[in-house]
């Protein structure tokens, strides 16, 4: 009896152990493959880009006359665009989004203060999830 309690003890320490074992670095090697895929990724998408980010960059300040505050490459909707946002006399954002493959006005977007404070927000949670180990 006493043997069967050692036995059982000493199965249940090496099971634990293991299942800890077996899921940290599961975790670990998909954290580091997240974050080169996500270093990786802008790079990929500039090899896809047939127009330079300063060539959509004309094209989007004609469309929309201003400063531009932001700017980046990304997929949006299955389409490679430059998207920016573009501050206007008044001092509202407009997002012109431009195709990276013909350099044509994909979506404008006019946005007002509510809309860029919900952004503004989204974009900081998702700055302080990509911070995180």
């Amino acid at each position: 009896m006493k043997r069967n309690l050692i036995l059982s003890a000493m199965l249940i320490a090496v099971l634990s152990v293991g299942a800890f074992a077996a899921s940290s670095p599961v975790t670990s090697r998909k954290a580091t493959t997240q974050k080169t895929e996500n270093s990786a990724r802008p790079a990929e998408l500039q090899r896809q880009a047939k127009i330079s980010m300063e060539k959509a960059r004309e094209i989007a300040l004609k469309r929309a006359p201003g400063t531009v505050e932001q700017g980046e490459l990304e997929r949006e909707h299955g389409k490679l665009v430059y998207s920016f946002d573009i501050r206007n006399a008044k001092g509202t954002i407009t997002e012109v989004q431009v195709s990276a493959i013909n350099g044509r006005v994909v979506r404008v977007e006019y946005e007002d203060a509510r809309k860029e404070a919900k952004e503004k927000r989204a974009e900081e949670q998702e700055n302080t999830k990509t911070k995180q180990p």
